[in-house]
């Protein structure tokens, strides 16, 4: 009944046919895929490019010494370790006493 002499090209050109649209969208994924990527890796290497240009103005022998004197002028001074908080709940605790003992304060101000 068949003619075996049609049936298998055709069996064989209908599989060549879907494999060939499967990898057809498949390559189209990876391509998608490498140019997001490619437009992540520009704008990354836009960023280190502005980033090494702001580092070597700002380490500049004439920045250094301008940032110098204006830390001459403004007479800097480090910060006690007793303002610096580890946690912000400790920051709390001592906003609240440090409101009470004003709020008493003033208590203590208006009746006399």
């Amino acid at each position: 009944m068949f003619n075996l002499k049609i049936f298998i090209p055709t069996i064989i050109f209908l599989f060549l046919l879907i494999i060939t649209s499967f990898v057809k969208n498949q390559t189209r994924i990876i391509e998608k895929n490498l140019y997001k990527l490619n437009k992540k890796i520009a704008l990354k290497t836009k960023d280190i490019n502005e980033s090494q240009l702001d580092f070597y103005f700002l380490t500049s022998p004439g920045e250094i010494e301008k940032k110098i004197k204006n830390l001459d002028q403004n007479k800097y001074f480090p910060i006690n370790h007793s303002k610096i908080f580890s946690d912000f709940s400790n920051f709390k605790k001592i906003q609240k006493q440090i409101s009470a003992f004003d709020n008493n304060h003033e208590k203590k101000t208006k009746e006399n």
